[in-house]
């Protein structure tokens, strides 16, 4: 292996690194934060099939920011959709071809609609990017690190866009490099200055995804304002610490 595979070994199993335990901190921050009141958002469901069918529609199409700005929505799901297409077309280069599972990944909807979701992609990211410019309630609240976030993810997709379209790379070294990575086998990463930078700004995202804000994404699920059934009437709520305190209580 030459120096400048090392070096990528080494930052693939840092970023990782990071990215696991970082996301899995802070998650368990979010567990510990008290949730002493009933606090969904209204108009909440009433029951526990109801909270489920809201965070469907909340996470296939962002229902509540579809009632708040109709632009950043289309750009927002655009941006998602083509995010979760890419995300399976690239499985192929993680996924070895005797997997049970790479019929589904390497078939032709998949790879034909992953192939363009990068135009899509970069479309929905400049349009976000030019709301916080031009946007004056957006601009007010924006700060370097939410212009820094969007360029980078830009960068991202376009240097994606430059290796399909542009400056193609060797598929085959790059796939074997991949999965020796996961293997504990490694090889040498093809030497493209695209692909370098396609990686290179991939591995930055990973580690700095646990302390920027793209941690909505897994935060959504810890946020009481939408896991909560509005209930307070009907059912007397207390968290867990609560009721240890009011059973302390008793016993005293």
């Amino acid at each position: 292996m030459n120096a400048l595979s090392i070096l990528y070994v080494i930052l693939f199993y840092v970023a990782i690194i990071v990215l696991v335990a970082g996301v899995t901190n802070k998650l368990l921050q979010y567990k510990r934060v008290p949730a002493p009141l009933r606090i969904p958002v209204t108009p909440a469901p009433i029951t526990k099939t109801g909270v489920i069918y809201r965070f469907f529609t909340e996470i296939v199409f962002f229902n509540s920011l579809f009632r708040s700005t109709k632009w950043t929505w289309i750009f927002a799901w655009m941006f998602h959709l083509s995010l979760l297409l890419a995300f399976f077309r690239h499985l192929r280069y993680v996924i070895s071809p005797d997997s049970f599972i790479w019929p589904l990944v390497n078939n032709e909807v998949i790879q034909s609609f992953g192939h363009y979701a990068g135009f899509t992609m970069f479309i929905g990211l400049c349009g976000l990017f030019g709301r916080r410019i031009f946007v004056d309630r957006v601009r007010y609240i924006s700060s370097p690190s939410d212009y820094l976030m969007l360029l980078l993810i830009l960068g991202i997709a376009f240097s994606g866009l430059m290796m399909s379209y542009v400056a193609h790379t060797d598929i085959i070294e790059l796939k074997e490099f991949i999965l020796g990575l996961f293997y504990f086998s490694w090889h040498n990463l093809p030497g493209d200055a695209v692909l370098l930078t396609h990686l290179t700004l991939v591995l930055f995202l990973m580690m700095i995804f646990p302390i920027s804000k793209l941690l909505h994404a897994p935060g959504l699920f810890m946020a009481p304002t939408r896991y909560q059934v509005d209930n307070p009437r009907e059912v007397r709520y207390l968290s867990e610490w609560g009721a240890e305190l009011e059973a302390d209580g008793r016993n005293k």
